[in-house]
């Protein structure tokens, strides 16, 4: 099977920057055009200096760049950009996989009121496959336009996956307490994401909606084929990089739920099941496309509680676009992605 061709449109960001550190490692794929509009005539390893000498590539502004040739495109661009451009690249027969939010929730007005803007090609929305690797694989095959999940959404709904599927949850009792990384916020001037005001600190925000919450609803109905009410509460912590997910629901029935989380997950590389009594750690998945998941209860306590931790850039982000991209082309699942986490 031939090498496929990668373009990245949007490729200064954070999550570019995963793109690119992971796909130069890729056996089967090849940057050959990554774009940034603020970067354009850098070279790569000018921005991303831990990419010298594995990235030999300029950046190119997004107007003059041809796509055409490229077997998959990436877009790792703020909501609004993609959905403008993808409809022009279908016709190359190019496959996309957008990283934005353009494409993850199906019902458009409650895409353009999260979002706040009209959504500039809605009929576009229902061809695409919701990209979570773990849920989705057999239409993630056959995709032309993957909608990689939100961060937040990744850890959450792997988080309550088991749970859902198996009917052992009341539905209406689900809550996620999640803390995210400063690098969740993107690579921009913004003063909430300051060193200053992150750093020894720790706060809630969105508190009265987070535009994540339609995205990850949507997934965990699909779960359980019935409406959730599900209560979510994001946190910055004084760190880079993570997601740190502590979810709530009510039992409706006795059932081993380790047991319930190893069988769900036992054929899932990326989703790593803890030995019972384990609590999982941001920096045990950092750097890498894991998912780490432990389940607690105790004995007469009808409330379950799932912690789920994920690197927001890697499986929130870059790694599971990646992931997606192995099995739409064929390839082996964990092509490029076996990193080991980095610690301390």
């Amino acid at each position: 099977m031939r090498s496929i061709d990668v373009g990245i449109v949007g490729g200064s960001g954070y999550t570019g920057a995963e793109l690119l550190r992971i796909l130069c490692r890729h056996p089967r794929a090849r940057v050959v055009m990554t774009t940034s509009r603020s970067e354009s005539g850098c070279p790569v390893s000018d921005l991303f200096p831990n990419l010298r000498n594995h990235v030999d590539l300029v950046f190119v502004d997004p107007e003059s760049a041809d796509l055409s040739a490229c077997d998959v495109i990436f877009f790792a661009t703020p909501h609004g950009t993609a959905m403008r451009q993808i409809p022009a690249l279908l016709g190359s027969g190019a496959r996309i996989i957008d990283l934005s939010a353009d494409f993850r929730i199906q019902d458009i007005p409650v895409w353009e009121k999260s979002y706040g803007m009209p959504h500039a090609c809605p009929a576009l929305v229902s061809e695409a496959i919701y990209g979570l690797s773990e849920l989705n694989r057999d239409s993630i095959r056959k995709a032309q336009i993957v909608a990689n999940p939100g961060c937040f959404p990744t850890a959450i709904q792997l988080g309550f996956k088991p749970l859902l599927q198996a009917g052992v949850v009341d539905a209406d009792t689900l809550i996620a307490d999640a803390v995210s990384g400063a690098s969740g916020g993107g690579r921009k001037k913004e003063k909430q994401l300051l060193f200053p005001e992150v750093s020894d600190n720790f706060r809630a925000y969105s508190v009265s909606g987070h535009r994540h919450l339609p995205e990850i609803c949507q997934g965990l109905t699909a779960m359980c084929n019935n409406a959730v009410k599900l209560t979510f509460i994001p946190h910055l912590m004084p760190a880079i990089r993570g997601i740190h997910a502590t979810l709530y629901a009510r039992l409706n029935k006795h059932v081993d739920l380790q047991m319930l989380f190893e069988n769900a997950y036992k054929n899932e590389a990326f989703v790593d099941v803890l030995p019972c009594g384990s609590h999982p750690e941001t920096r045990g998945v950092r750097g890498s496309n894991r998912c780490g998941i432990a389940v607690h209860s105790r004995e007469g306590n009808e409330t379950v509680v799932v912690m789920s931790v994920i690197d927001n850039l890697v499986k929130g982000a870059a790694g599971q676009a990646i992931q997606n991209m192995n099995i739409m082309f064929g390839f082996d699942e964990g092509a490029g992605l076996k990193e080991i986490p980095l610690l301390p």
